[in-house]
Order: C-alpha cells, then sequence, then structure tokens
C-alpha cells in the first residue's frame, strides 16, 4: 500500500469512530427505558443414565422451564388427579452372600456405602425396603436353616431354634442400615423348610410333611419373634420362594392347595394367637401364571389371613399384576424379584428392566419393586453348590477399599432416589417408545421416571397443569424428572 492510500485509510477510519460514537451518543438521548433479558427460571430437575454408561444418575444443568408455546412433539401428560397405589419402596434382596461380602469392606468405607444405599441426602440413593431369606438362599455360602439336626432326630418344640447362622452377617448388618434408615420394609421368605421336616430330607426340592404344618407356623412364629428381639421388624412374609422351583439348592416346592391349607389351619391361626401383625403373602414366584395366586385369593378361610400376592418375572408378562389385582381388588400385590445376569448388557439390561420390574410393576399396581442380589464378588459368589453362578449384584466389592456399581443399582435408583415410602402413583400416559410412570410424593412433590425403549432420540413434552417443558432422551436412555 502506498502513502497516500494508507493515510486516506487511516482519516476515512478515524471518521467512522466519529460519526459511530456520534450515533450511538443521538441514541442514548433518545432512549426512555430499556428492555431486561428474559430469564427462564428451572422449574424441573432432570437426572439421566444412559445405555452406552457415559452418563450414569447424573442431574443435568439444562433449564426446564414451564411454558405454553405450542409445539407438535408427543406429549406425557402428568394428571395428580388420578390416583392409584400408594408405594412402599424399592431395593434388593440383601442376600446372606451380599452381607458376607459388604462386611469385607473397612469400617470406614462400609460405612459411607450404607449411607449411600440407605440414607436420604443429596449422595444417597435412598433405598427403603429390603427381602431377606429365612435362612439360606442359593446366594449363601451353604446352605442352612435355623433349626438344622442330625440325621433322623427331630425337635417338634422348636427348643433348638437359632438365628446363629445369620447373627455376625446379615442381622449385624441390618442393625447398621436400620440405624441410618429405621422405618425400612422387609420382607422374608423361606428357600427351605428345616430338612427333618420335609418328604425327602433334603436341601433340594421335596415338601412339607403336612405332619409338620403346625411346627413349621411356629417356625415362622419364632423367626418373627427373635428377630424382633434383635430390633429387626418383619413388615412382611411369603410362604415359601418361588414354590413352584424344586431344583435350586436350597428349595422347596409347595403347591397352591398346599400353601392354601398351610396359610389358612397353620401360619394365618399362629400369628392371631402371637398378636403378629406381620402381613401374609401369597405365591412369590412368576407371572406366568396367576392360578396359583388365584387359588389362595379364593379361599375365603386363606383369605382372611392374606395381604396380597408376590411376583418375579423369570416368565410370562408384568400385565398379570393387573389381572390379579382387577380379580381381588381388595388385596396388594408386590413385586420381589428379578436378577441381573453376569453376561448381561448394561443398556439391554437397563431398558428391559425400568420398562418391565420398575415401569411396568408400578403401572401394574404393585407397592414396590425389587431387584434381586445386592452385592457379590468379581466371581459372582458367594453361593452354594448348585446355587446362582451367573446372579450379578447391584455392587461388585473388589476389594476392603473398592467396589463397582452395577445395572441393578441404577435401575432402582431412578426410583428409589426419588419415591419415597408412602407415594401415590398418580396418572400418566404412555407415548410410543417413551415407557413412563409418574407419582406425588408425601411432600407434594410430583416424579416421573422415563425409558426410551427406541433406538434414536426423542424429543417430547411433559405437561402438568396446563403448563409443559420440552425435553429429550436419547434411545435406551432413562430420565427421572422431578418438580
Amino acid at each position: 500500500m502506498n502513502q497516500n492510500l494508507s493515510l486516506l485509510f487511516r482519516k476515512t477510519l478515524f471518521l467512522g469512530v466519529i460519526l459511530l460514537q456520534i450515533n450511538c451518543s443521538s441514541a442514548s438521548d433518545t432512549i426512555v427505558e430499556t428492555i431486561p433479558p428474559v430469564t427462564i427460571t428451572n422449574d424441573v430437575d432432570f437426572w439421566l443414565t444412559k445405555g452406552d454408561q457415559s452418563v450414569k444418575l447424573s442431574k443435568q444443568s439444562g433449564v426446564l422451564g414451564f411454558g405454553n408455546s405450542v409445539n407438535g412433539y408427543a406429549t406425557i401428560e402428568v394428571n395428580e388427579s388420578q390416583k392409584y397405589q400408594t408405594v412402599d419402596g424399592f431395593g434388593y434382596t440383601l442376600t446372606g452372600g451380599s452381607a458376607e461380602v459388604i462386611n469385607q469392606l473397612t469400617a470406614i468405607k462400609k460405612k459411607e456405602l450404607l449411607q449411600e444405599l440407605f440414607g436420604n441426602n443429596d449422595n444417597s440413593i435412598g433405598v427403603s425396603y429390603l427381602r431377606l431369606s429365612i435362612g439360606a438362599s442359593d446366594l449363601n455360602s451353604s446352605p442352612f436353616t435355623y433349626n438344622d439336626l442330625p440325621n433322623g432326630e427331630t425337635d417338634l418344640s422348636l427348643s433348638k431354634f437359632s438365628l446363629d447362622p445369620d447373627r455376625i452377617g446379615v442381622i449385624a448388618l441390618l442393625k447398621e442400615i436400620l440405624l441410618i434408615n429405621p422405618t425400612i420394609k422387609i420382607i422374608a421368605t423361606p428357600w427351605s423348610a428345616p430338612v427333618w421336616m420335609k418328604d425327602n430330607a433334603s436341601f433340594i426340592g421335596g415338601h412339607l410333611q403336612t405332619k409338620y404344618y403346625e411346627v413349621y407356623a411356629q417356625y415362622f412364629v419364632k423367626y418373627i419373634q427373635q428377630m424382633k428381639a434383635e430390633g429387626i421388624t418383619i413388615d412382611a412374609v411369603t410362604p415359601q420362594n418361588e414354590p413352584l422351583h424344586g431344583g435350586n439348592n436350597p428349595s422347596m416346592e409347595m403347591s397352591a392347595l398346599e400353601q392354601t391349607n398351610f396359610i389358612k389351619n397353620n401360619l394365618g391361626p399362629a400369628f392371631r394367637a402371637a398378636n403378629i401383625n406381620t402381613k401374609i403373602i401369597a405365591y412369590d414366584h412368576n407371572c406366568d401364571t396367576i392360578q396359583y395366586a388365584t387359588a389362595v385369593l379364593s379361599d375365603t378361610s386363606a383369605s382372611t389371613f392374606v395381604d396380597g400376592t408376590a411376583f418375579h418375572l423369570y416368565a410370562g408378562d408384568i400385565s398379570a399384576l393387573t389381572a390379579l389385582h382387577d380379580a381381588f381388588p381388595a388385596k396388594n400385590v408386590y413385586f420381589t424379584e428379578q436378577f441381573t445376569a453376569s453376561n448381561g448388557d448394561f443398556k439391554g439390561d437397563l431398558k428391559w428392566h425400568l420398562k418391565n420390574v420398575i415401569i411396568g410393576s408400578m403401572r401394574n399396581w404393585s407397592k414396590n419393586a425389587l431387584e434381586w442380589n445386592l452385592a457379590n464378588s468379581r466371581t459372582f459368589g458367594p453361593h452354594t453348590p448348585g446355587g446362582c453362578t451367573t446372579c450379578k449384584g447391584a455392587l461388585t466389592i473388589h476389594s476392603s477399599e473398592n467396589f463397582e456399581r452395577n445395572v441393578a443399582y441404577y435401575i432402582i435408583a431412578h426410583a428409589s432416589k426419588f419415591v419415597p415410602a408412602g407415594s401415590i402413583r398418580i396418572g400418566s400416559n404412555v407415548s410410543g417408545n417413551l415407557n413412563n410412570v409418574a407419582f406425588l410424593t408425601p411432600t407434594g412433590k410430583k416424579v416421573l421416571l422415563v425409558e426410551n425403549d427406541g433406538t434414536t432420540t426423542e424429543v417430547f413434552n411433559i405437561k402438568s397443569n396446563g403448563k409443559w417443558i420440552t425435553t429429550s432422551l436419547d434411545g435406551g436412555s432413562v430420565g427421572t424428572y422431578t418438580w
């Protein structure tokens, strides 16, 4: 650039700056008032887990403010005027194996973990319901009951009944949990009666002999009373875990007729005589048949002692719970077990279990939703010989200082952290792939749990009280929304 052009450029630039200052000054003289920036407040908190594990139970920072700008997206409308069942809680089975591996943590690390699981602060997931085995389940190191005797001996007075096999494991850990959440609900169920009461004298399979029905009823009474003496209240029992499956170790078969007779002639009257208020819940097996539960509830004598029926979903469809509820609307339904497998896929398990175990059970009248084992080792132990070798805990305990949160942790946490006991399920419509369920908590907060069962991102509205927010979920992701 030559000298003349350079000088001309500098003069032109200087003149432009002067003119700009003059114009701005004139404009400022004529403006009477300024328009403040529009501020959108956040009305809805949103917690997300993605199927690809890039986000796990993480509170999102985006602003979700209710408004009424019309759009063409699908809408989930939450209707608090439609009220359904009251929720008792969400959680896991505290197996003997779970207690064994959790108790291997250092005192400090165990305290941190129990606070995270059962506390009610921002860093906790608020587990509010536990299932126990009465005696051993297959996820104990070995099978046992609370009245094991040498071959050929009997104990009709149950004088040798003892909780000692669980005292330093499950019972000790429960006492620590109850210090954190003294109102946690507990359901308990046996995998087997003492073998001396069974017709095959084995932990595996067999039936309870009729002549021991009354003694076995007293076995339940002793269990509840002695647990109470330890400071542990048993809210409910089922007479038998998976009564149609006799191949586990331990296990015991119990037909619908056998269970009906046991409840109406022995267990129910024994509870009444001992002034025990623990609920009796029938069945405790798969959704592929409701005939078993129907048979128990149809017997008027047995039904007077029965609060409801419990289900698993290793076969059948979760809608079976509604079928039973509609047939017996005065009785409750419960969902008590579903495991995630060692060879499972995080995304697939997250989708299926949220759709069926959490959202599905709640939309079909269940008062609770429980995943299976709380914790195990890296080799999926302990378990009995012949017990489940592929059942994956919500937690894997790697060492005394280290544990891993698995998919079942997040499946439960997306409900338990936000939906405390005493919440009520309220109305919400399912839209396409967006499976969902809504609740009203005891403090008046609304909670909506949404699972995108598709493979692509879905943009949608959440509508409440005539206004809505617009949000999105990736395929295979889960979101919990609270407001």
